[in-house]
Formats: structure tokens, sequence, C-alpha cells
């Protein structure tokens, strides 16, 4: 069962702190970082990169907190109330070999939510999952994450 979120207590508001996680050109995490700035214009939001131009172009959707790497990853993986990224950020080897296997355990690992937006263009194809925009599988993460929210 996926526990409920409570973030961090500030002047009367629960902040939760957000890790967007992706690599490659960083295009599905700036897109899933612009949706929760506009949803969520108070929660922390970081941009953790697999490269540095994934980090720097997530870092243009609405942040100023960016990480890149491998133990960027799994440093904040511990230290966060969710995760939000493409799905193979839990795979080995995923993203032409951009996730390492310690990355990918460090994310699947995690004690807090994990909410992953399918995608197609890899061999790794998920079953029961609609073939839709990529826009509305990120509208429903960040709908899924106000769900989790309370």
């Amino acid at each position: 069962m996926i526990k409920k979120l409570s973030g961090v207590r500030l002047k009367g508001k629960n902040i939760m702190k957000i890790m967007v996680m992706d690599g490659q050109g960083g295009g599905v995490g700036r897109s899933l970082i612009e949706e929760l700035h506009s949803r969520y214009p108070e929660a922390e939001l970081i941009a953790v990169g697999t490269n540095a131009t994934a980090t720097s172009n997530m870092m243009k959707g609405g942040t100023n907190e960016g990480a890149t790497g491998e133990n960027a990853v799994v440093y904040n993986s511990t230290r966060v109330d969710a995760i939000l990224g493409p799905i193979g950020i839990v795979m080995a080897n995923a993203m032409l070999g951009e996730i390492t296997p310690r990355m990918a355990e460090a994310v699947a690992s995690s004690d807090v939510p994990i909410l992953l937006i399918p995608m197609s263009r890899c061999n790794a194809q998920v079953m029961g999952v609609e073939n839709r925009k990529l826009a509305d599988n990120i509208r429903e993460a960040v709908e899924r994450l106000a769900e989790l929210c309370g």
C-alpha cells in the first residue's frame, strides 16, 4: 500500500520535496516539472538527471535545484517525498545505458511513492497501458500525486 505524502511543515503548510528524474535530453522531466510547478508552486522540486543536458533542460521547467549523475540519484532517492520520471528510471541500462544498475536500484528501493510515465520508445513494452499522448500521462501522474497528498 502506498503511504500518504506528508511533506515538511513550513509556515503552517505541507511542503513536498519531489524528485523528478530523467536522462537523455530531459524532455519528459521538464514537462513533469512544468506541470508540477503549476500545480504545486510551493513544492520543492529537484531535477536529477543522468547527464548534464537532461538536468539543465529540466531546470528550465521551473526549479532552481538540480543534480547530475549516479550519486545524485542515490543520494536524493532517500531524501524526498515522491519520485517521478519515465518508466526507464527503474530499469538497469535503460535510456541507452544511462540508467546504471545502482540508479535503478536506488529509485526502485526508495520508500516513497514512485510515479512512472510509460514510454514506448524502447524494447520494453508495458502491457495494459493505453497508447496515449505523453502530456496526458504527465497530467495523470500529477493528479495521482494530488490523491496521495490527501
